[in-house]
């Protein structure tokens, strides 16, 4: 599934561009540097703190799968991902307005003092503070981070999800353009698609059909009173 994260952050880069693409911008103006260095820290900064969150959410998936759910898991946040991709930019609205999200402005005062301060620790501050501001790519890869129930696969989907995004802006902070709206949304149209086949894999998955990597059966042992499923990967 972790091919899946690449794609994805590569086409979500595109729709992100509104909000990151800006900042970005102000990075590459700031930079003195006339290498890629402070480019890509500020791009590391980012895709650590994605790493971190697919951590937290991974953990969440590993106690669901414990409390013997693991099929329902994948199934449900397989459904989950369908239902947002459907209402992606509706989604993303609800949950950036939402209580949990109430000290955005907070960040972003915070983030602009990093990217007023300028230099390769303030830009990989920056980038830190960039990977927690709402967007709805980055809520479909958490979800799909939590299906995989491991903190570890769910730091290694959220890395590459990351790393999927990095070409997109180094490429607007190296030209110091950002794409038009009219290419932005030309591009953008495959993104719910991709996102609607992401989701069908994980109810897939979680089906156990016996398909090598892609539905694996899960096998049930029994530990006393206690049985326990295991997904079957060969």
């Amino acid at each position: 599934m972790i091919w899946t994260a690449l794609i994805l952050g590569f086409l979500g880069s595109f729709h992100c561009l509104g909000m990151c693409g800006p900042i970005a911008l102000v990075v590459s103006a700031k930079d003195n540097n006339p290498f890629l260095r402070n480019k890509i820290i500020y791009n590391l900064g980012r895709t650590i703190t994605y790493s971190l969150l697919g951590v937290v959410i991974g953990m969440i998936g590993f106690s669901l799968a414990l409390a013997g759910i693991q099929q329902w898991v994948s199934i449900i946040m397989g459904g989950v991902i369908l239902l947002m991709s459907f209402f992606y930019k509706r989604s993303e609205r609800i949950i950036a307005q939402s209580g949990l999200f109430g000290a955005v402005y907070k960040l972003k005062s915070s983030l602009g003092y990093f990217l007023k301060k300028g230099g390769s620790p303030a830009f990989f501050a920056s980038g830190l503070l960039n990977g927690l501001l709402p967007c709805g790519m980055v809520y479909i890869a958490l979800i799909a981070s939590l299906a995989l129930q491991s903190p570890i696969l769910g730091a290694v989907y959220m890395f590459f999800f990351g790393i999927g995004t990095v070409p997109m802006l180094i490429g607007v902070m190296v030209s110091g353009k950002i794409l038009s709206l009219k290419i932005r949304k030309k591009l953008t149209a495959a993104l719910p698609y991709f996102a609607m086949f992401i989701g069908v894999l994980f109810i897939v998955r979680g089906l156990g059909l016996g398909i090598h990597y892609v539905s694996p059966k899960l096998q049930v042992f029994d530990y006393g009173s206690e049985q326990v499923e295991v997904t079957m990967c060969r």
